[in-house]
């Protein structure tokens, strides 16, 4: 009888235990399901911006030497470039004297 009691309560908390890990292991498997869905999406929205980054990038006009490119287009690269520069300088300035009035207003 003694034995029976043993082997009962040794097969009844082996059993508890492997529900417990199976339990453990199945709410595991469905947060890595979660998560690999996140990744995928994560990964979806990479590879796009990569792809607007790569349009970007050919987009621009190449930056390399030019000792045999046609020399007017050189020159209207040079202008665009400085009025580009022109631009970007001017609305600096305008910036920064919207930023000094309004100091000014802290000083009076």
């Amino acid at each position: 009888m003694l034995w029976f009691t043993v082997w009962t309560v040794l097969v009844l908390a082996t059993l508890g235990g492997a529900f417990l890990l199976g339990r453990r292991l199945w709410r595991s498997a469905v947060a890595l399901g979660h998560e690999l869905g996140r990744a995928s999406e994560v990964a979806d929205r990479l590879a796009v911006r990569a792809e607007e980054l790569r349009a970007a990038a050919e987009s621009r006009p190449p930056v390399g030497p030019t000792l045999f490119a046609d020399r007017d287009e050189l020159r209207v690269q040079r202008d665009l470039l400085r009025a580009q520069r022109q631009a970007r300088r001017e609305a600096r300035g305008e910036r920064d004297a919207r930023t000094r009035e309004s100091w000014r207003a802290y000083w009076r």
